[in-house]
């Protein structure tokens, strides 16, 4: 049986080990963040998504990311704070992590594995988002540029079964 993400660990924002197979059965939508991008924004339509969907077996998992233009500098629970104060993030924040390269977190490697972008298995960008199906297999892949709100119906018909 090949490995899927529901076989991998990763660590909260908090500091607590979370085994993602907790999330069997939900849709995930994985996205590598970051406090200081031009996408920063997106996390509110991120959060959007989570508040309407949550119910339905939604959950959105954040990774922060200082790969990219050093836009993520601050420590973990500085981010948390940024998240919550500006944007009302009550999705799981894990502890920052590498996206590329050979420090990549298990989780962005298995990720990239299943679905490849324009760089290859490289991420070009912080909120890169990757949609994964209720048995941990990556449906689908979106650009940073992809607005949360454009990647709605998608979730919808996956959660829909």
């Amino acid at each position: 049986m090949s490995e899927t993400i529901h076989d991998l660990t990763a660590t909260r924002n908090d500091g607590k080990e979370q085994p993602l197979s907790a999330y069997k059965g939900k849709v995930l939508l994985v996205v590598n963040t970051a406090s200081q991008c031009g996408f920063t924004p997106q996390y509110q339509g991120l959060q959007e998504l989570y508040q309407r969907h949550r119910a339905e077996g939604l959950e959105i998992l954040g990774f922060p990311c200082d790969q990219f233009g050093h836009q993520e500098p601050g420590d973990d629970a500085e981010i948390a704070t940024f998240c919550e104060r500006n944007f009302g993030v009550t999705f799981p924040l894990f502890k920052k992590v590498e996206v590329n390269g050979a420090g990549t977190h298990p989780v962005f490697a298995q990720l990239k594995k299943e679905a490849p972008g324009l760089l290859g298995q490289a991420i070009k960008w912080n909120f890169t988002k990757f949609l994964v199906d209720q048995q941990g297999k990556v449906v689908d892949r979106y650009a940073p540029a992809t607005s949360p709100e454009k990647i709605e119906a998608d979730l919808v018909k996956l959660l829909k079964g």
